[in-house]
């Protein structure tokens, strides 16, 4: 898989996600829910996006690490979402 391949993916992600989120309940819970899952989600496609200007194989890898961190933390959210019901 090329890079940009990985970054249209990750972007489709958080767009996925966006849509996703818009059919959550309308209270607090749906609100925070959303809130953060969103966020991660993003951090995910940003922080790729991020290491094309790593500044070494060493900040690559650091870069990289942070992705696998949000996207852990989106499945995370995805998985109390479906738990929740």
């Amino acid at each position: 898989m090329v890079r940009n391949e990985l970054q249209q993916r990750t972007k489709r992600f958080h767009v996925d996600i966006i849509r996703l989120c818009g059919d959550f309940p309308k209270n607090a819970a749906g609100f925070e829910t959303a809130k953060q899952l969103i966020r991660s989600a993003g951090s995910v496609g940003a922080n790729y996006r991020a290491t094309v200007r790593a500044k070494s194989d060493a900040d690559f890898i650091y870069k990289v690490e942070i992705v696998l961190e949000e996207a852990d933390e989106s499945h995370y959210w995805l998985e109390a979402v479906k738990e929740a019901g």
